[in-house]
């Protein structure tokens, strides 16, 4: 039961921070996974892969589709490495990173393509339970998490505009925000045994920092509700609720445009269903993200399609260790 709940919210919990805006937005280097769970046994440790793919052709100015576009669209295809390692029963530290297979940004009639390749982020997120109470039909659980995310990739490519003449890709396309970030968490878990049903919550809160070129990209925040069950072919649902708040971006130096700025920061919610089959010590899992809201500042490319694909392994490095929950 503990197996499934960890692999759901580790499947959940990437923060897809994506598109501010059509020049002015985040580098998009999610945390897909590892940003929201409980701790893990003593001396456990946990292996995960995940990939994302998403894309998007629609812009929005507000609440409204628009056809004041820059760009045709964006895309990505996106691998996420996570280990995680439980250091006593209420202590596990994460250590995750992500490397993008392509970030492409399409021009009109596929000219003016901006595309990158490459490691996104290093994240050290370390989780602890404050509070863990197992009754004979219940089980509630709190925790809380801080990390930190270092980046790996550049956030100063640059492109030929015109003959001789080169200038700072926008940080939509950039494979890192190139700032150090802080990331603040907290998990509230329920479980109702006999029915195999489960409630869970999180908020998620990433404080961005300033890069080389004075630069800050929106701080992130999510609140998260869920709720799962569980069946005897194997088989998990859970269903997620996530709203998601991206402040303005502070263009810096380079993008030194109030427009640019003026076109950044969203309000977004989010339905999000997961599938998850679990075998031994393996758990394959997808998830599909359907906008249910989206406003946007200025005039921005929103949210259309995403997924997420993953696969969880989970074993003890202590070959005698007697599991203590189930």
């Amino acid at each position: 039961m503990r197996l499934f709940i960890l692999i759901t919210l580790l499947t959940f919990s990437y923060s897809s921070l994506i598109a501010q805006g059509c020049c002015s937005g985040t580098s998009g280097n999610p945390i897909a996974g590892g940003a929201s769970t409980g701790v893990l046994l003593k001396n456990q440790l946990e292996i995960s892969l995940n990939y994302q793919y998403n894309f998007s052709d629609n812009f929005f100015a507000g609440q409204l589709d628009t056809s004041l576009t820059s760009f045709d669209n964006l895309s990505s295809n996106y691998l996420f490495f996570r280990t995680d390692y439980g250091v006593s029963k209420k202590l596990t530290i994460s250590i995750a990173s992500g490397y993008f297979i392509n970030k492409t940004k399409i021009g009109y009639n596929l000219s003016d393509t901006t595309s990158s390749t490459g490691f996104s982020d290093l994240i050290v997120f370390p989780r602890y339970n404050i509070y863990n109470k197992d009754l004979p039909f219940t089980r509630s659980e709190i925790t809380l998490g801080i990390g930190l995310k270092i980046p790996l990739g550049s956030h100063t490519d640059s492109s030929q505009t015109i003959p001789g003449v080169w200038d700072v890709n926008p940080p939509i396309t950039q494979l890192s925000s190139g700032a150090n970030d802080l990331i603040l968490y907290s998990f509230f878990y329920r479980e109702y045994k006999l029915r195999k049903f489960r409630v869970f919550a999180n908020i998620l809160h990433i404080n961005k920092g300033y890069n080389s070129l004075d630069q800050k990209i929106g701080d992130y925040t999510s609140y998260a509700i869920y709720a799962g069950k569980s069946f005897k072919n194997k088989l998990s649902l859970t269903m997620k609720l996530k709203a998601e708040l991206i402040k303005k971006l502070d263009a810096g130096n380079v993008w030194n445009s109030e427009d640019l700025e003026a076109s950044s920061g969203s309000r977004k919610l989010f339905f999000i269903p997961q599938i998850s089959y679990s075998l031994n010590t393996f758990s394959f899992f997808a998830t599909y993200e359907i906008p249910l809201y989206q406003n946007l500042n200025g005039v921005q490319i929103g949210s259309k399609t995403q997924f997420t694909l993953g696969l969880n392994f989970r074993f003890s490095t202590k070959k005698n260790q007697i599991s203590e929950k189930n």
